[in-house]
């Protein structure tokens, strides 16, 4: 079969559409990004907010349409929207020949082939209430647990966990790839359907994210990204305290690589363990994403977040102390119900005292089958948009700073590969730059052919255009 794949939203659900097309391609299915001429199309959806379920049911429409035209035999829907969608989607889009939530991805050939079974009628959803059995009404964890982590729930879910001996095709440029060295999520955020998308947290043997880590270097990867929904809470789950510590400082010694870059941690779960792994590294980058959602006490405790702003601070600093070279990235989360002005002004003045980075802002998306569902979506659309604009035009005026100020900066970057607006101007990224979701390096007065993606340069920062860097290779 020919196989045209289409994927959509975060890094995780890319990881699991590698998988998708390893497996293909080693049961003898051409991979090609021609959708016009593929015999079976895989559309991998995102379904994690409105603008995310919009985008993939656009994606399944434009796909049925192909199938109608005769030019695709199968259409397979796979990821968070099956899971969350299944009956719907079937009985919406009758193209549709196979659903597969997120823990059938090793059905995937099957799908293909026109084996795999069509899965019996199921709820949607189960209630709420029943997915949280066994859980808080109130905190983030189950603290009867020895770790503070949440009891085993009796309430099925995916459970599925790739391993290093599983196929992967990867679709990210040849020197750069995530691992997911966890699935899941055991938190009860308000706001948030993951864990009941992907089943409860569950680690990765450590050894096998080495070994995986070892392989993919050994093909030109130069740099790891580490993703899953909480990567400080690696191996928790399992009883291993400190296992972020031991795989980063593991990790730090496979030959080839260059960077290790850890995305998607948590306010509660950073020890100074790993804080410390991070520092002592060479290879691990002093970059930290770490989604705090806001900073006013009492829209955290609506959505069901640990801290406060005092206690965010103080974290903050913490890590400043421990790692001073590092980056921060954040994302937060406007209009979310019973957001006040002045928590939105207590939002404002955090991100002007914290000076971030990196900043991400989301306006709240109401979400059935979330506890926040439940509560009144208050906040107009117009406020939540207008929040947003305010935010990140403050951010701007805050990077505006901090980027004149690196000017004349010595710096590493690595090589991405020609801009997408010309292919004379090579572009890059530097250490504090994670791909596609920070600022990028333009490289000046370079010639192209001198650089390779991968290649880590030394160079110097000359100016900059917004957000991005301009910089000259050193000599």
């Amino acid at each position: 079969m020919k196989l045209g794949f289409i994927s959509l939203g975060c890094p995780k659900n890319l990881v699991d559409g590698e998988v998708m097309l390893g497996l293909a391609r080693d049961a003898g299915h051409e991979i090609t990004a021609d959708a016009a001429s593929a015999d079976v199309i895989v559309v991998n959806t995102c379904a994690f907010i409105d603008t995310a379920k919009e985008e993939s049911i656009e994606a399944i429409l434009e796909m049925a349409g192909r199938k109608r035209e005769g030019s695709c035999k199968r259409l397979v829907v796979t990821g968070c929207l099956a899971e969350r969608y299944r009956e719907q989607l079937r009985a919406e889009i009758p193209e549709i020949d196979v659903v597969l939530g997120t823990g059938e991805v090793p059905d995937i050939t099957r799908a293909i082939d026109g084996t795999a079974p069509v899965p019996a009628p199921v709820k949607l959803f189960r209630s709420f209430n029943a997915l949280a059995g066994g859980r808080p009404d109130s905190g983030t964890r189950n603290p009867g647990t020895p770790d503070g982590g949440n009891a085993p729930s009796a309430i099925p879910g995916p459970t599925y966990l790739y391993d290093a001996t599983t196929p992967r095709m990867l679709t990210t440029p040849a020197h750069y790839a995530y691992v997911k060295v966890a699935e899941g999520c055991d938190y009860t955020c308000a706001f948030c359907i993951i864990p009941t998308l992907r089943g409860q947290y569950r680690s990765r043997d450590e050894s096998s994210i080495v070994e995986e880590a070892r392989a993919l270097a050994a093909r030109g990867v130069r740099e790891l990204l580490l993703i899953s929904q909480d990567t400080t809470f690696f191996g928790i789950d399992r009883g291993e305290r400190g296992g972020l510590a031991r795989l980063l400082r593991r990790l730090n010694d496979v030959p080839d690589l260059r960077w290790i870059r850890l995305l998607y941690l948590y306010p509660t779960t950073i020890t100074d363990d790993v804080l410390d792994a991070m520092a002592e590294c060479e290879k691990v980058c002093n970059y930290i994403d770490l989604p705090l959602q806001h900073a006013s006490a009492d829209v955290l405790r609506r959505m069901r977040r640990p801290g406060n702003g005092d206690a965010y601070r103080r974290l903050l600093a913490r890590i400043r102390a421990r790692i001073p070279a590092v980056t921060l990235r954040t994302t937060f989360i406007v209009g979310f119900p019973g957001e006040t002005e002045q928590d939105f002004a207590e939002l404002c003045a955090f991100v002007r005292e914290i000076e971030f980075d990196h900043v991400g802002v989301f306006t709240y998306s109401h979400e059935e089958g979330t506890r926040a569902h439940t509560m009144e979506d208050d906040v107009p659309p117009s406020v939540k948009q207008a929040r947003r604009d305010q935010l990140l035009q403050l951010q701007k005026r805050i990077v505006a700073a901090r980027q004149k100020a690196r000017v004349g900066e010595s710096c590493h970057v690595m090589v991405d590969g020609p801009s997408p607006e010309s292919e004379l101007v090579m572009t890059g990224r530097l250490e504090g730059q994670a791909p596609d979701i920070d600022s990028i390096v333009f490289f000046d007065e370079v010639d192209p052919s001198t650089l390779s993606p991968g290649d880590l340069v030394a160079a110097q920062v000359t100016g900059a255009r917004g957000y991005d860097l301009v910089a000259t290779v050193k000599t």
